[in-house]
């Protein structure tokens, strides 16, 4: 795979459980551009450590007054030493293509399985370790699986040229043979202590990104109550608590650099006092010696790739790990699907609540737990949990159809819709049923003010839907993201639209004239409103009280209102008091007995309810 060729036309499936098997089956998938950068990493390091041969020769030369044999010996400089530039040039090619191929494959299997999960997937993964995944550790797992061949190579170098020594120089050779495996693998014991410690400072950085992005997400709402000091001060700690890990951190990656620096050097000190007092006795000669000490020199270069590779898997483990927990995270139902395309109509029908949402009609839903009416709604888009059945459109579980089907079927906007960057125009390039134009769907979501606010800070835009909303819309309030979030959706015109809470952040009377509006756009499909609106349930044609995970009670507003307790006081915003109250004085009228009692006996049962 070359970089040209992304992305992937397939990134497969990952092998997520564990980060170390990530990291490998990563490595596996890449096998082809991991062994030409092995290849290319032995001719540079091969190259490399042949020169002290090409050197003690040619001393050898000169000592015996031999031209021929000076003349050979720097050809054979030459000729490594192009082999060195063609191996390095190479080498780095090929690398960081691994590097950038092997981020790009995680970061399509990120995308792939966002686009999978949908809304669920910001339920059950913090935003910022999903921001942390996608940036930071996609790039310290690919510095990992492009680093693995370099290692290889160097490895295998080590080992060649030990070989060489001792059949070249067995005396000295022994020597080198035996001092440099203390030399690479001194640090080892001390590897799981600075893997601790960067699991420690990954964790506190990830924190900190999400506390981050949650305070830049909220920061209108924090101005408006005047809470930035406060998570500046919250974020100024966790900014500390990741410098102090870092520290931490660093301080033991400095001893293990320290470690890899001093253990060369005293191999260097006692290769050349043995070889000294092996040359005085005659037993080497000068061109041997300095072979010997320069070949050692140039087995510092692919010996620094022991420590790399080991900070390398020490950083990118907890990024794989990280990475694999969020891969491993599954829809509920059959992605692929094993029902054909043709999408069901009719019913929409929640088995474990009980929910009913007939066809074509516009069905509100209550539900007094903000946080259950939010799964409620995942499990009508298609994504229930683990272990509960599936939704049935039609009497066909969604689960059963293919992710795209599903998702053409069943609409979910969530009660806090992601507005991206762009124009207006890109915001409404979404695939639709073309039964439903831009500006009925605008209008019906009542947002001409938005427009004319779009407009203003648009100064370039020839219309309103060349518009330019800012990220995440920041610059619209919250009813006007929702307004246009809410246009968005009507746009689709999909055959079950779900909405949780679309009005929350809209006056009454923007949020009266929406339920008109939507109540006339979707006509003849079937459209479920969760919220505790009076003006929206109003002019629900179905409502249906949700209590503790099931549908408990179904009517009109007008209804439900007077005949259902606990409906009333999640509309209502009642307290316990008052609707026991309100329980106690109800039975009373039906049995006739209230007109009968008196003040002070109709005080006491209140006060006692």
């Amino acid at each position: 795979m070359q970089i040209q060729d992304l992305p992937y036309p397939d990134p497969g499936v990952p092998d997520v459980r564990s980060g170390p098997r990530f990291l490998w089956w990563l490595g596996r998938n890449q096998l082809g551009g991991q062994l030409t950068s092995l290849a290319w990493g032995l001719l540079h390091f091969m190259a490399v450590s042949a020169q002290p041969f090409c050197v003690g020769f040619a001393i050898e030369a000169v000592i015996d007054r031999s031209g021929a044999r000076l003349a050979l010996a720097g050809g054979l400089m030459a000729l490594f030493g192009a082999a060195t530039a063609l191996g390095d040039t190479f080498l780095h090619r090929t690398a960081v293509t691994n590097w950038i191929t092997a981020a790009a494959r995680v970061q399509q299997l990120l995308a792939r399985k966002a686009s999978q999960l949908g809304s669920a997937l910001s339920r059950r993964v913090a935003a910022g370790e999903v921001v942390a995944v996608s940036t930071g550790d996609v790039e310290k797992i690919g510095w990992f699986v492009e680093g693995v061949s370099r290692f290889s190579a160097a490895a295998l170098t080590v080992v060649f040229v030990c070989v060489g020594l001792v059949v070249y120089q067995p005396a000295l050779g022994i020597v080198v043979a035996l001092g440099v495996p203390v030399v690479a693998f001194a640090a080892l014991p001390l590897l799981p202590r600075a893997t601790r410690r960067a699991d420690v400072q990954r964790e506190k950085a990830g924190r900190a990104t999400e506390l981050a992005s949650d305070t830049v997400a909220g920061l209108r709402v924090l101005r408006g109550i005047g809470g930035e000091e406060l998570f500046l001060d919250r974020y100024r700690r966790a900014s500390q608590e990741v410098r102090q890990a870092a520290v931490s951190s660093a301080r033991m990656w400095s001893l293990i650099s320290a470690i890899q620096v001093l253990l060369p050097g005293l191999l260097l000190i006692a290769v050349v006092f043995y070889g000294v007092h092996l040359a005085r006795e005659g037993r080497i000669s000068v061109g041997e010696l300095v072979t010997v000490y320069s070949s050692v020199m140039v087995l510092m270069y692919p010996l620094r790739h022991f420590e790399e590779i080991a900070m390398a898997y020490s950083f990118s483990r907890p990024s794989a790990k990280r990475a694999a927990r969020v891969l491993s995270l599954e829809r509920a139902t059959d992605a692929a699907g094993s029902r054909a395309a043709d999408l069901p109509s009719g019913d929409l029908y929640d088995p474990a609540t009980g929910l009913l949402a007939p066809a074509a009609r516009l069905t509100a839903v209550v539900c007094g737990d903000p946080d259950a009416a939010g799964r409620l709604a995942e499990r009508l888009g298609g994504h229930p949990s683990e272990d509960g059945p599936s939704v049935l459109l039609g009497g066909v579980p969604l689960d059963e159809l293919p992710l795209e089907g599903a998702r053409t079927a069943v609409l979910v906007q969530d009660k806090d819709p992601v507005l991206l960057s762009g124009s207006l125009r890109d915001l409404l390039d979404v695939p639709a049923s073309g039964e439903v134009g831009p500006t009925e769907a605008l209008a019906a979501a009542q947002c001409a003010d938005v427009l004319d606010a779009l407009v203003q800070g648009s100064l370039d835009a020839g219309s309103p839907m060349d518009a330019h909303i800012t990220e995440r819309g920041r610059s619209l309030s919250g009813g006007q993201r929702q307004r246009l979030a809410l246009a968005r959706s009507l746009f689709t015109d999909p055959e079950v639209l779900v909405l949780d809470e679309p009005t929350s952040a809209v006056d009454s009377h923007t949020e009266a004239r929406i339920a008109e509006g939507l109540r006339e756009i979707r006509t003849g499909r079937t459209t479920i409103l969760f919220t505790s609106s009076p003006l929206l349930l109003d002019r629900a044609d179905r409502v249906v009280l949700v209590h503790d995970g099931v549908a408990v009670a179904v009517g009109v507003h007008r209804e439900l209102l007077h005949t259902e307790p606990r409906y009333r006081a999640v509309v209502t915003r009642e307290t316990e008091e008052e609707t026991a109250r309100g329980g106690v004085l109800k039975e009373l009228h039906a049995l006739g007995d209230a007109e009968r009692l008196g003040d002070n006996e109709r005080q006491e049962i209140e006060e006692s309810a």
